[in-house]
């Protein structure tokens, strides 16, 4: 007999494929924006750092709203890149990882930077003084040494795009099979007669996923300061 119903490991893969896309979307970003703030000075950092960070104390439901009007079919980016590349967001499972990665965010950039501000600079300027470029001497020794970092960064946010719901419900709705993830479904059977077991259901695996995924990130955290 199944744990759960095909509808349910349905919400499950949709939910961890959601989470693994977020990281995604948000590595790129949370290394090139992590170096910045940790190795560079210049006019209007701090602001710049109180935006990336502003997801965190943001109601996730603004965070929504605001990708909505950026990235819906009539928003300012949103209507170009449907109409010039037939890019569509709004109300895909894109759209739901896009929205998780806006609200994990934060929590990336926050683990890489203080990754990369861990990371001596006199070890980037050794490996410069042997001949490596800039680029070859980040990827090298700075990035290398941020490893675990960008690992925590990772799963953190993955752990936080598996209860995402505000931002996700307003720029992703509630589609089944598109958009319907764990802590939607969980929210729709509570709201339908005789949910209550599904979500119970849902509810067990979510703490189990999110409980696993912290405790790996918690494990690696203190393997880097034991080392």
């Amino acid at each position: 007999m199944s744990l759960l119903t095909p509808e349910e490991w349905e919400v499950l893969a949709l939910s961890l494929k959601v989470g693994i896309v977020c990281v995604l979307i948000s590595l790129p970003p949370g290394v090139g924006l992590g170096y910045l703030l940790a190795r560079k000075q210049f006019r209007g950092k701090l602001l710049l750092d109180g935006l990336c960070h502003l997801p965190l104390v943001l109601p996730p439901i603004v965070t929504g709203y605001l990708l909505l009007l950026l990235l819906g079919r009539r928003g300012i980016l949103g209507a170009f890149l449907e109409r010039t590349l037939g890019i569509h967001l709004a109300f895909t499972w894109k759209g739901a990882a896009l929205a998780s990665a806006a609200v994990g965010f934060p929590l990336m950039l926050r683990a890489i930077r203080l990754a990369i501000e861990a990371v001596d600079p006199r070890l980037e300027r050794v490996a410069r003084t042997l001949g490596a470029g800039p680029m070859r001497a980040f990827w090298t020794v700075t990035l290398r040494l941020s490893l675990p970092g960008l690992l925590v960064g990772s799963l953190l946010t993955f752990a936080r795009s598996l209860g995402e719901f505000g931002a996700t419900i307003i720029f992703a709705a509630n589609i089944p099979g598109e958009t319907r993830t764990i802590s939607i479904a969980i929210f729709s059977y509570l709201n339908e007669p005789g949910g209550d077991m599904a979500a119970a259901r849902l509810s067990v695996v979510s703490i189990a996923v999110s409980l696993g995924t912290l405790v790996l990130s918690e494990w690696l955290a203190r393997r880097t300061r034991v080392e």
